[in-house]
């Protein structure tokens, strides 16, 4: 029990951390896009801040990810589920949560495993020739952290079904 505790505070504290990360990503988007918009107009554009954009959105996608499964902010079509038994909605939750952890187990294999290739195949971008294997090592990164999201809600799940 304690223990469960405590790795479900480590968790929610490391996707805290990581929803910070891309919050600072978004405000980076930001200023880069608003400098290119001003520079435009002085004819001197900065380079690659399609591709710069591109990829620090990955990273916000993936890294805000797990805080926003934490908080329930997510899309969720609950009108339907709560008129249902109490027990059923415990076994969709359950349901939910594992497809959504192997789901998002699929997706961080491949990330890891196409980053890998891109890594071993010297792959950069067009404009800017940077490195882009670890922008989806990141996206690796959100996905694990998802999944460990998912699988505490799904334990959760059980320990509610065990309680009632």
């Amino acid at each position: 029990m304690i223990s469960f505790l405590r790795t479900e505070r480590f968790v929610a504290h490391l996707a805290e951390k990581m929803n910070w990360i891309a919050a600072a990503a978004v405000v980076f988007m930001m200023l880069i896009t608003v400098a290119d918009v001003v520079l435009r107009m002085f004819r001197h554009p900065i380079l690659g801040t399609y591709e710069i954009v591109g990829f620090t959105g990955a990273a916000v996608i993936s890294f805000s990810l797990p805080y926003t499964s934490i908080q329930k902010g997510h899309i969720a079509v609950e009108f339907l589920v709560q008129k249902l038994p109490w027990i059923a909605r415990v076994i969709i939750n359950i349901i939910n949560s594992l497809i959504s952890m192997v789901l998002f187990a699929v997706i961080a294999w491949q990330s890891a495993v196409y980053a890998g290739s891109l890594r071993a195949t010297g792959e950069v971008s067009s404009t800017l020739q940077m490195p882009t294997y670890p922008f989806l090592y990141g996206v690796c990164a959100g996905c694990i952290m998802l999944c460990m999201v998912l699988f505490i809600e799904f334990l959760r799940q059980f320990r509610g079904a065990e309680i009632e």
